[in-house]
């Protein structure tokens, strides 16, 4: 070790150093590029929150057309997250919506430092101002109990929904053998999930399935 010309606390500290600088480079780019569509787009925004050390936590973006879309389309979005899947390690969400076509479309986008209460609620009550229209009637997300809270308290009047695929995964999860093997329960339980449309309609299914 005598002969390697640093130490490992000045290796650490020459590595949190360039990490540093490419965060700030990175968000120079970042602002860069958001110019260059503000200057494309004049109804394009975006909005950022940030720590007490200036530190970039949240940020959230959006275009003209999005905008001109969510005010014919957004009785109805989606939150879709992408786990952690860029090189800050932050969760991005994709604010979703379904036109005339039965297309889906994006209002906007989301990059959280943390899946946490506040974070989710800057991002709502930011996607509400930035879109200045009527909310949502109907908002699906997966199952995360941070994000319940904070539709709950940012859009009170919303029906908060789960999405179809995370529930059908966590029930193919849970029912195990049951749904694997028994053909005609797993025919049945489809039948019910997509088919049926009245709240009569399903409960009396749903009760003749578990009765079998």
């Amino acid at each position: 070790m005598e002969n390697v010309p640093f130490t490992k606390r000045a290796l650490k500290t020459l590595c949190g150093k360039i990490s540093s600088e490419q965060a700030n480079e990175d968000v120079r780019k970042t602002i860069a590029v958001f110019s260059e569509m503000g200057a494309a787009d004049s109804e394009f925004n975006y909005s950022v929150q940030v720590d007490y050390d200036s530190r970039i936590t949240n940020l959230l973006l959006t275009t003209g057309k999005s905008r001109v879309q969510y005010h014919y389309f957004g009785n109805a979005i989606s939150f879709h997250t992408t786990y952690r899947t860029n090189v800050y390690d932050m969760p991005f969400i994709v604010i979703v919506g379904v036109n005339h076509h039965f297309q889906s479309i994006i209002f906007g986008g989301v990059l959280l430092r943390e899946e946490k209460f506040e974070n989710f609620e800057w991002g709502f009550t930011e996607f509400e101002n930035m879109m200045g229209a009527q909310n949502p009637l109907t908002i699906l997300t997966d199952q995360c109990r941070a994000m319940e809270v904070a539709i709950s308290n940012v859009l009170p009047e919303t029906k908060h929904r789960w999405c179809k695929w995370h529930v059908l995964r966590k029930a193919k999860e849970r029912l195990g053998a049951l749904y694997v093997k028994n053909s005609q329960f797993k025919v049945d339980f489809h039948r019910i999930v997509n088919q049926m449309v009245m709240n009569e309609e399903f409960e009396g299914a749903w009760r003749d399935m578990l009765n079998m």
